[in-house]
């Protein structure tokens, strides 16, 4: 639960809502009152302002959890730093979200609290329990929630709805992955032996800029060499990455969790297979800046890529696990609010849980026509062939079990798993399963570039107190017309 709550809780650093007119602070040097620095601006971001207050309170929660992973806790400038720049990006994701009219209604954040605390086999009192119990009051959760829920929308808003593979895409990772002993199994599936090789990696980045100038990339070129040397000569990796790194993992000790070859992202792809557990990379350049990458471990196919294509006989595809399910669809319309479809399905649901036939209620109901004329079935479905909102929904479920209304970019569902069973990936799946994979690694890349972007072109000024401060590495924010 505590691994599940460490991301959130990033986000809780921009929780607090924006300081109203009557609060008592501090606009440049000047005399203050005993404790008023507590409440002093420290960052204004556009029309929005984060307060020293705000931004001890992020720190502290960083320092809980940094002790808990126990990571060293860098020097307080360049936590301080590191915070404050993750409340920025925060502030900002959430005025984005508000400008393409993303909101999270409060049945919404309920629901998905609910599923939270049941995907982590918890009431709704011993999840509160929990998060109080890590010094999270238990209001900022749910507005962290929120604001997961709606960075989420504007994700697939601004970057999922655009992207497009083509074909040539698809054959190209398929022949790369059937070269590494074909797709990774998920993390639940993934054994001590058996499978493609999964590699669990962290990373340094050295940003750069939007379009940045011949001296810029030189000089950030020159700091990942001095980067790497130092943490050859034995430099604590993850307290290195939380103090200096300019990825959005930084706060994590640059820790990208487990990963399969078609999970990784394009640039790394080519070199972390071949690297040893503990090694590091040379930097690797990309859009965002040059980085450092480490392998921690490495778990299924061994350490050692493959060399040759596997065949049936000397590496037989792994198994799958493949849901049969069966859903509603309800989409919003001219004469079905987004509220209005939830509350429907809400309503289904509670029929079915008392009695009445799910087969019925969808061929009645069911926007989906196509499987809606079936009651709603879906058939076998394998993992990659539906979007991960649904994917997610279904794999929580138990057989026979029915989901609580959710959402994905096709409207709002209610699932029912059936049965599942283990099985062989047929060609046609392989494909799938590939094209999902190439969305999955660019929607990452893009939804990056568009926070950059976000944050360049931000107007931000920072009132941190400079010869307490580490942003030596920061690039001056520009102030848009």
């Amino acid at each position: 639960m505590k691994k599940l709550l460490y991301s959130l809780t990033l986000c809780l650093l921009a929780s607090a809502a924006p300081v109203s007119g009557s609060a008592q602070l501090v606009f440049g040097p000047g005399p203050e009152a005993p404790g008023s620095a507590l409440d002093a601006i420290v960052a204004v971001v556009n029309d929005d302002v984060i307060t020293r207050r705000e931004l001890n309170e992020g720190i502290g929660l960083i320092e809980r959890q940094l002790r808990q992973r126990k990571v060293p806790i860098p020097p307080r400038p360049a936590l301080e730093h590191q915070v404050l720049e993750r409340m920025i990006l925060a502030r900002l994701q959430a005025r984005a979200a508000e400008r393409n009219g993303i909101t999270v209604d409060d049945a919404t954040l309920n629901t998905a609290i609910e599923t939270l605390a049941r995907n982590n086999k918890m009431t709704l009192s011993q999840m509160r329990q929990t998060v109080e119990k890590d010094g999270i009051p238990y209001a900022k959760f749910r507005d962290d929630v929120r604001r997961e829920i709606m960075g989420a929308r504007l994700r697939q808003k601004l970057v999922d709805s655009q992207l497009q593979v083509s074909e040539q895409d698809v054959e190209s990772l398929q022949a790369q992955l059937a070269n590494q002993g074909g797709f990774g199994l998920g993390a639940e599936e993934a054994g001590g032996g058996g499978g493609a090789s999964q590699f669990h990696i962290a990373h340094i980045l050295i940003a750069l800029p939007e379009g940045p100038s011949p001296q810029q990339i030189e000089a950030a070129r020159r700091r990942a060499g001095e980067m790497l040397a130092r943490l050859r000569k034995g430099a604590d990796f993850q307290q290195l990455a939380v103090s200096e790194s300019g990825g959005p993992q930084a706060l994590e000790g640059g820790d990208l969790g487990w990963r399969s070859l078609e999970q990784l992202p394009t640039v790394f792809a080519p070199v972390v297979p071949k690297l040893r557990p503990g090694q590091y990379s040379e930097p690797i350049r990309s859009p965002s800046g040059f980085h450092i990458v480490k392998l921690l471990e490495v778990r299924g196919g061994g350490e050692a890529p493959a060399r040759a294509r596997p065949t049936a006989s000397t590496n037989p595809p792994a198994t799958i696990t493949e849901t049969r399910a069966r859903h509603i669809l309800l989409q919003a319309s001219a004469q079905l609010s987004d509220d209005e479809a939830r509350r429907r399905l809400e309503q289904l649901s509670e029929r079915i849980r008392g009695g009445e036939d799910f087969e019925t209620l969808a061929k009645a109901n069911s926007d989906d026509a196509t499987s809606g004329a079936r009651g709603g079935d879906l058939g076998w479905v394998a993992p990659g062939m539906m979007v991960p909102q649904f994917e997610q929904a279904m794999n929580a479920l138990q057989p026979n079990q029915i989901s609580t209304p959710f959402k994905t970019p096709f409207g709002w569902h209610i699932v029912q798993v059936l049965e599942r069973r283990q099985a062989r990936p047929s060609p046609q799946m392989e494909r799938a399963r590939a094209r999902e994979a190439l969305l999955r690694r660019r929607s990452d890349e893009e939804w990056e570039l568009l926070m950059r972007r976000l944050r360049n072109e931000a107007y931000v000024e920072i009132r941190l107190d400079p010869a307490a401060s580490a942003p030596a590495t920061e690039t001056p924010a520009t102030e848009t017309p």
